[in-house]
């Protein structure tokens, strides 16, 4: 399985910004404010900086799968209980994070530490 996506809390936009592009040298994606959402891509896996929300402390990791809906039947079937089933969180119309048109779809669950993990995937 495919790391896709980390998102990490962070109180300051702007200085989270200036250091991952000036310093450590990360391909900005893109920015979203509000909501404050800062993208970025390192070498091939996509971090999300947040400020706000739930995932204060916490970072979140996010699964690539070709076919989420056979993904989570099997993660059911195995007792992962889902907080959130699969559900479209992003219509990419302009081809920001993949090909335009796009949606992103994503599902929520947690490990035995309450951590939250994701399985993704992207459908025309």
């Amino acid at each position: 399985m495919q790391i896709y996506q980390i998102a990490m809390h962070v109180e300051d936009l702007d200085a989270t910004a200036a250091f991952y592009r000036d310093m450590v040298g990360a391909e900005f994606i893109a920015r979203f404010d509000p909501p404050g959402l800062l993208f970025f891509d390192f070498d091939g896996v996509r971090v999300l900086f947040e400020s706000g929300g739930e995932a204060k402390g916490n970072s979140i990791l996010y699964l690539w799968t070709d076919d989420i809906d056979a993904r989570v039947a099997e993660l059911e079937a195995k007792g992962v209980r889902f907080v959130h089933g699969p559900q479209a969180v992003h219509k990419d119309e302009d081809g920001t994070f993949g090909p335009a048109g796009e949606t992103e779809w994503m599902a929520f669950f947690e490990d035995p530490e309450g951590n939250t993990v994701a399985l993704v995937t992207r459908r025309e």
